[in-house]
């Protein structure tokens, strides 16, 4: 399954930051992924081999699938998220 972070809305790419907990490696490549940035740039970026980014993509990958749990994931968003972004 190929899963493309900077498809997924604000709420969402703040729920898996908040519960995916990721590797310092695996963080980099979340947030550069985010950003569209393609992995050959985030294996420049992050000084890695594209094997060794590769790896660290599927990671965050299988972290992102085991956490997306649609009713959790909108409890938190509507419990959490919002009132926290509503309060700035």
């Amino acid at each position: 399954m190929l899963l493309k972070v900077y498809d997924f809305t604000e709420p969402e790419l703040a729920y898996y930051s908040e519960f995916a907990n990721f590797s310092p490696q695996e963080d980099i490549l979340f947030n550069l992924r985010k950003k569209n940035v393609p992995l050959e740039k985030c294996a420049e970026i992050m000084h890695c081999e594209m094997t060794t980014v590769k790896k660290i993509s599927r990671r965050v990958n299988k972290k992102i699938i085991q956490l997306t749990n649609t009713k959790r994931m909108e409890q938190w968003i509507d419990n959490v998220y919002w009132p926290k972004i509503l309060k700035q």
